[in-house]
């Protein structure tokens, strides 16, 4: 017998995600939302206020690719346009964030409602999912299968629009729970399992392999199977990389990771791409930062397998010269099979070479960093952005989280993460950008960072323009009492971008990226935070170590160097720009 109780449709929202496990909504509080902010207050869910809708989604992104939990973002109609990057952004990553946007009544929908906006359109390219609720006794159902789309499969972004007039009209408290499934808690995910012959294909193909490589994506980490992928690389001498922008799947001191499977921000994993002879891609596209699987990234002359745990993922890799629709974890651990039959020969020759290439890699880095900063203290110069990034590292233990946000600064910092995980340096996470590498998502992480590992210090290294871009969301750190330390990259402009018109444009100039003296610092001191200006090379850890025992959300503005990162330079040199476009 249906209950006779009513409760708003907003609470009605709300008690279905609840009974999907999410723990977390973040939002920028709107009338549309307060019917659904009742419902999570009286379900007891943890909502995060935030200046900014954009703020809100980056926000539960960062928590969402942390935790790999589902977390919601709410906001209104008009925040409904704010909050679009970030729906982009973790489209990119294929973040399973559930967006629930207030919109115009539906009874009236297409007349020039208030804040009226076609919003299941535009979120539907940037989402797996997106439609509008149009009637309240199926909400239930909705949030079910929105929830279903997001976390199966090739995860991702999904968004539910809700009109006014069902977020406040009144429904019977236990509607939808009469028709199946009668269970509204979190099922398991549906699992693909691999096709036995054409994984015996695979498995012969390894066998024979004597340079074989790994490159892992997104799929490795959605699923969680990092510990898998570690495992083959240790166990069978399989040199493991992974693909740029995407979660980093592996400790950098993990002694089975190399590095980015990036020709120009890590240059050995050119050597180990023209030398393989059959490449492991697993749970990753072969898109425009894989060069489509095509030369010169990948030689002709080099057998190409790409795993992947959904169809969604498999249409994106039809220029492998093997498919296998497969979970990661049955996948590695039919390779892992092999060394337990006695079937795996491989010595431990490629492997090495390939650790010897690191090791060069790093030396050769380091000396050439080495004569630069000792020059440039001579001079009076300012610090280089690979030192700043290793610097900053110096002061982290290993459970504190590295975050990067920038353009010349995220890639200077990739490097320098690479160098110091070679040197031993363990780190408790590292967040950046993903695939679309948007500015000003830093902050965001950061946040998110120390939201979820509220004893650990959280670092983020931004650029002045990334800071810009997104700066203002520090307010949720004062705001939620999470203290993070922002050390800002600051040389005076879009580097990324001067550093490629002084290259490109025939004055030998750059034009419209400068930036006046920006006293950040000061900034976070008018918040009541903690600031620091600093100059010198030696000043920098010390200034952290003070920002750390502060207590306080911090920012250390360091006046940096302006120097091109070696993938920037690459887009100017036309003889390398094949490989990364």
């Amino acid at each position: 017998m249906s209950s006779e109780k009513k409760i708003r449709g907003g609470s009605l929202i709300a008690r279905a995600l609840r009974d999907k496990g999410i723990e977390n909504v973040f939002t920028l509080s709107g009338g549309f939302c307060n019917p659904a902010l009742e419902g999570f207050m009286e379900c007891q869910v943890s909502v995060i206020n935030c200046p900014h809708e954009q703020i809100a989604g980056h926000l539960a992104d960062g928590h969402t690719r942390i935790t790999r939990k589902p977390s919601v973002c709410l906001v209104g109609p008009e925040g409904f346009a704010n909050a679009v990057p970030s729906m982009m952004e973790a489209w990119g990553e294929r973040s399973p964030i559930i967006f629930i946007t207030g919109s115009s009544t539906l009874k009236r929908q297409g007349s020039g409602g208030f804040k009226e906006i076609d919003d299941v359109s535009i979120a539907a390219p940037l989402t797996k999912y997106s439609a509008s609720i149009t009637d309240g006794n199926r909400i239930r159902e909705f949030v079910d299968k929105a929830y279903k789309i997001a976390t199966n499969g090739y995860p991702g972004a999904v968004h539910l629009s809700v009109p006014v007039d069902i977020m406040f009209s009144s429904y019977n408290e236990d509607t939808g729970l009469q028709e199946r499934p009668f269970r509204q808690s979190v099922m398991p995910l549906a699992k693909a399992w691999p096709d036995p012959n054409q994984l015996q294909k695979i498995q012969d193909l390894c066998l024979n392999a004597e340079k074989p490589i790994l490159i892992g994506g997104h799929g490795v980490w959605w699923s969680k199977n990092e510990k898998g992928l570690e495992k083959v690389g240790d166990e069978l001498n399989i040199p493991i990389f992974n693909i740029p922008y995407h979660q980093k799947l592996l400790g950098e001191e993990a002694n089975a990771y190399m590095g980015l499977a990036d020709i120009h921000q890590y240059p050995p994993s050119k050597f180990a791409l023209h030398e393989s002879d059959l490449v492991l891609m697993v749970g990753g596209r072969l898109d425009n930062q894989m060069n489509f699987g095509n030369p010169p990234l990948f030689p002709d002359t080099t057998k190409l397998i790409c795993v992947n745990g959904s169809h969604e993922e498999i249409e994106f890799n039809r220029a492998a010269d093997i498919l296998l629709l497969s979970d990661p974890e049955p996948f590695f651990n039919a390779l892992l099979d092999l060394k337990k039959n006695g079937k795996w020969k491989l010595s431990k020759n490629w492997f090495e070479l390939n650790k010897s290439k690191r090791k060069e890699w790093v030396e050769t880095s380091l000396n050439e960093l080495e004569k630069e900063t000792s020059e440039a203290t001579f001079k009076g110069e300012k610090i280089h952005p690979l030192q700043l990034g290793l610097d900053v590292q110096e002061v982290m233990g290993e459970d504190d989280w590295l975050v990067i946000d920038g353009g010349n600064t995220h890639f200077w910092s990739e490097i320098a993460i690479n160098i110091a995980g070679w040197k031993g340096k363990k780190l408790g996470g590292i967040l950046h950008p993903g695939t679309f590498s948007m500015l000003g998502v830093g902050v965001s992480f950061a946040i998110s960072a120390k939201n979820t590992n509220p004893n650990s210090n959280v670092i983020l290294i931004s650029g002045d323009g990334a800071f810009l871009s997104g700066g203002l969301s520090v307010e949720a750190a004062f705001q939620e009492n999470k203290p993070i330390i922002v050390v800002i990259d600051n040389n005076g402009g879009l580097d990324c971008i001067s550093q490629q018109q002084e290259r490109l444009f025939e004055s030998g100039k750059h034009f419209a990226t400068d930036f006046r003296d920006i006293p950040f610092h000061t900034m976070f001191e008018g918040l009541g935070g903690y600031g620091e200006l600093v100059t010198k090379r030696e000043e920098l850890i010390p200034a952290i170590k003070r920002a750390i025992k502060s207590g306080k959300t911090a920012c250390i503005n360091v006046k940096a160097k302006g120097v091109i990162s070696p993938i920037v330079l690459a887009t100017t040199n036309k003889r390398d720009k094949a490989s990364i476009e």
